[in-house]
């Protein structure tokens, strides 16, 4: 979260809940099967619950994933057992209560990791998310990797965008190499898993952990060749890359008064525009003098 926080959007500027489905609906004739909502924490959106549960009943969607910060998620997690959303994305730079609160500026962390311990308890499919920052929360790394010892969780560590809580042009890097590296040290035993065609993080297994290790190279940016996503904002700003400046609105054009069949060819037309990597995408941007947007304002 950049320090001076975030202005947030009148509500006609954002994409309606009917707006939302009609838009997976068409993509989900496109041949899309997998929706993320992402956060921050999704769920400060009014009967966001609603809106999962008309996602669910889209034929096209067998996966239905949710990136939250954990504040908010506790008490829904009966009903999207009962949607068979059991696909959560939990985010947790820091298992130091004072690292925490300085990275998110919130004191939720007893929260957060209590959500963690009950998606464990309740079967869920849990992926840690762990921005690894230089000079803040590398020493975190070996204790978020020990979650994995005796939960079945995904443990994922990304390289810090140069968006991350704003503009960052002079960034630090630690990147996903020195990552590895500090893992190897740690776990000799560690080897590479094999990965799947259009999987962003790169897998790995430590011997006798019942979890996963996941190293994201967001920064360096070494699996863009096989990247199949397509980001949508609140705003609806689509986004064929996470270094694009925003490739196309979609809201507007479909207030516009334009078909079901106009959208659908709207979306092949951008998708062909899909740039081959996320530095051609960065140098694409229309205004180069324009900052990158802020990871609170793209989502997670």
């Amino acid at each position: 979260m950049p320090k001076e926080g975030i202005s947030y959007e009148p509500k006609e500027h954002l994409l309606s809940y009917e707006e939302i489905i009609r838009l997976l609906s068409i993509l989900g004739g496109l041949g899309f099967q997998k929706v993320r909502f992402t956060g921050g924490e999704p769920f400060l959106r009014n009967d966001f619950m609603k809106l999962l549960e008309n996602t669910a009943s889209l034929a096209d969607y067998n996966s239905i994933h949710i990136t939250s910060n954990g504040t908010l998620l506790q008490k829904h997690l009966p009903k999207l057992k009962d949607l068979g959303i059991t696909n959560i994305n939990l985010s947790i730079d820091s298992l130091d209560p004072e690292r925490f609160h300085k990275i998110t500026r919130r004191n939720d962390y007893d929260k957060v990791i209590q959500t963690f311990y009950l998606l464990m308890e309740e079967g869920f499919k849990v992926k840690l998310n762990a921005v690894i920052m230089h000079g803040v929360n590398t020493q975190d790394i070996i204790p978020l990797a020990e979650l994995a010892k005796e939960h079945k969780v995904d443990v994922r560590f990304i390289e810090e965008m140069p968006f991350n809580g704003g503009y960052k042009q002079n960034i630090q890097m630690y990147t996903a190499k020195q990552i590895l590296n500090d893992l190897k040290v740690h776990y000799p035993t560690i080897e590479k898993l094999e990965g799947l065609p259009g999987d962003t993080a790169s897998l790995y297994k430590i011997l006798g952990y019942k979890g996963t290790i996941g190293i994201i190279a967001a920064f360096t940016r070494t699996f863009c060749d096989t990247c199949n996503r397509l980001r949508i904002s609140s705003k609806g700003d689509i986004k064929t890359c996470l270094y694009d400046g925003g490739v196309f609105n979609i809201k507007d054009y479909m207030r516009s008064g334009v078909t079901d069949m106009e959208l659908s060819l709207k979306f092949q037309e951008l998708i062909k525009l899909k740039p081959k990597d996320g530095f051609i995408a960065e140098k694409s941007r229309e205004n180069v003098d324009r900052p990158l947007e802020s990871m609170s304002v793209i989502g997670g």
